[in-house]
């Protein structure tokens, strides 16, 4: 089972794009939200076919994202029913889009399992900074895309990318949750090598 798990997580998510592609609220959003995540679960199964592999976890890990990212393209990230959440937290705009942006950190994880599996770095500590970085520099990298789409396309479909919902600082905020989800990613990573290596005598990840 623990063998097929990324070819599962692949099925679920051909499954899920395939429904929320029918009847999208808006298809120019629709559009743009699924170019920018496609391109990642293309990448994945490239690696995964040359033979560069990640643990199950980071897989599972990658695949939130994944999964938030279309869904939210299908509503635009404003309008996904989140209620309970935003209702529990007792927050008055729509949370979605910031969950979604912290799971982008998660991809500290297996930015670290890399550099450490494939000898690409010798050093721990500069493995955690380097997956940090590169996190930030994809949140930034991101929001920018977002400015320029915002400015240039059809108003209502660049307001319903950008998500800002009338936060002027909506971009930083972004931002703040990539960083975030990056930190909870390494220090992840950091608690499951130490656990494996208690519990084996050497490290697997």
């Amino acid at each position: 089972m623990k063998k097929y798990f990324p070819h599962i997580l692949l099925i679920v998510y051909i499954i899920e794009f395939v429904i929320l592609s029918i009847t999208p609220y808006d298809r120019s959003v629709w559009l743009t939200e699924n170019l920018t995540v496609l391109p990642i679960v293309v990448i994945l199964i490239i690696l995964y076919f040359k033979n560069i592999r990640f643990s199950n976890l980071s897989y599972f890990l990658m695949s939130i994202l994944i999964y938030m990212h279309t869904l939210g393209g299908h509503y635009t990230f404003a309008l996904v029913p989140f209620d309970w959440f935003n209702n529990y937290f007792g927050f008055e705009r729509n949370m979605y889009d910031r969950v979604a942006h912290a799971t982008v950190g998660f991809y500290a994880y297996p930015i670290v399992e890399s550099l450490i599996r494939y000898k690409v770095v010798t050093k721990k500590w500069f493995a955690y900074f380097s997956a940090l970085t590169v996190i930030i520099s994809i949140a930034a990298v991101y929001e920018l895309f977002e400015w320029r789409y915002a400015i240039s396309a059809d108003p209502t479909a660049g307001i319903a990318v950008l998500g800002s919902q009338g936060d002027i600082w909506d971009a930083q905020k972004d931002m703040l949750m990539d960083t975030l989800g990056g930190i909870f990613g390494i220090v992840l990573y950091f608690i499951v090598s130490k656990v494996t290596s208690s519990g084996t005598g050497v490290s697997k990840v």
